[in-house]
């Protein structure tokens, strides 16, 4: 069985992120095909034009571990009704310069989790804007709005209610599905080795 590499964004920088401890239950529930590595945007500087003739290096990490991945989840907070400001700034670092966007033709999808009743879904809808302009390839379905409660997600990735565990192993199962749809007519390396 071939085993597909996906890289994984955790929009919040917070060391008690509730989305860190979503991105632990979609690792435990996805399916075993799936090996994932988190992209880390902590130390990033912020994204300048000026920087485009010589990356430093955590932005070339950056580029680097998206391109060793043939797809990328991003899981995130809403912050002020769009997406936080770190994971912007990795978009744009990862995007740039012109002509070496890391994002090309990349299978991606999106999942978030508030304590809010819409679940990020503002935060969604602005992510979903920037990564059609980056060429990306989405996945539109299921959408993936998650109200987080410490009663449904205990800790260490446990999902402790029954509906929730199966949504999200069924938001995982489709994001396999995409991936492989999208490999099998944009194969991932051709286009991560014209993108460098």
């Amino acid at each position: 069985m071939a085993t597909y590499k996906v890289g994984y964004f955790v929009g919040s920088l917070s060391s008690t992120s509730i989305n860190r401890e979503l991105s632990k239950a979609l690792i435990r529930l996805a399916p075993e095909d799936l090996d994932f590595a988190e992209i880390p945007i902590r130390n990033l500087p912020l994204y300048s034009q000026d920087h485009d003739g010589n990356y430093p290096p955590e932005a070339v990490a950056l580029k680097e571990a998206i391109h060793q991945s043939q797809a990328i989840l991003f899981i995130t907070p809403e912050y002020n009704r769009s997406i936080p400001g770190g994971l912007k700034n990795a978009i744009d670092w990862a995007s740039r310069p012109w002509g070496q966007n890391a994002f090309d033709h990349v299978p991606t999808a999106m999942i978030g989790a508030s304590i809010g009743e819409i679940g990020t879904a503002l935060a969604q809808q602005s992510l979903r804007a920037v990564l059609s302009f980056s060429n990306a390839r989405q996945m539109t379905a299921p959408e993936a709005y998650i109200k987080y409660t410490p009663e449904i997600f205990p800790g260490d990735g446990v999902v402790a209610d029954r509906s929730t565990q199966t949504f999200l192993a069924t938001f995982m199962a489709e994001f396999r599905e995409h991936i492989m749809r999208v490999l099998t007519v944009l194969p991932r390396e051709a286009y991560a080795a014209r993108a460098r």
